[in-house]
């Protein structure tokens, strides 16, 4: 997956080498997030995000929208953790588990008019964090990459940008063993400035 991944990022800069414009910016915004699972409860917890994106048009319609984002995800175990995975001792439940990702989308970029894009495409996030304490982050618990699908609507109002996405995560990303198959679902609400 990393490797398919690598593939596709250095496809995007020899694209944009050749696209008609290029437009970088930068972003900021909330994470309402969830872990799918029985470890985990099933509402909905408020996070942040804040970075970087590329604009790159191939034409007045199509174009694509690489980003990179520091994104920090939170969840809450559910009653039933402890009796689950017996072998994990700091683990308790309802404690609130923070873990923060560099997330990488590459999204298609297509403009309905000025005023509205929708982009869709994948994103592959990596967790960064450097504690290994379950409860503060759960690095322990998580695999180190999440592969997910992106789709949402943008408002381009000049240089403004306000945007809303829906990611689904495709991959397990439960790193202790196979009892739960832990997927993130994110909802991300924000704001762009584009120079």
């Amino acid at each position: 997956m990393k490797k398919l991944f690598l593939v596709v990022i250095t496809s995007v800069v020899f694209v944009s080498l050749n696209a008609q414009g290029v437009k970088i910016g930068v972003k900021a915004g909330a994470n309402i997030n969830k872990m799918s699972g029985v470890s985990f409860s099933d509402a909905y917890n408020l996070s942040y995000q804040v970075g970087g994106f590329l604009e790159i048009d191939f034409s007045k319609k199509i174009g694509i929208q690489p980003e990179i984002l520091f994104s920090q995800s939170q969840t809450n175990t559910v009653s039933g953790f402890n009796s689950i995975y017996t072998g994990i001792s700091n683990a308790v439940s309802g404690t609130a588990v923070k873990y923060n990702q560099l997330n990488i989308p590459i999204l298609l970029r297509y403009n309905i008019g000025k005023l509205l894009t929708i982009n869709a495409g994948p994103q592959y996030s990596i967790v960064i964090n450097q504690n290994e304490n379950l409860l503060v982050n759960g690095k322990n618990a998580f695999k180190s990459g999440d592969f997910s699908l992106v789709s949402g609507v943008q408002l381009n109002l000049g240089s403004l940008r306000v945007y809303g996405r829906y990611n689904v995560g495709l991959s397990n990303i439960n790193d202790i063993d196979n009892k739960d198959q832990w997927k993130s679902q994110q909802m991300q609400l924000g704001f762009g400035f584009r120079f």
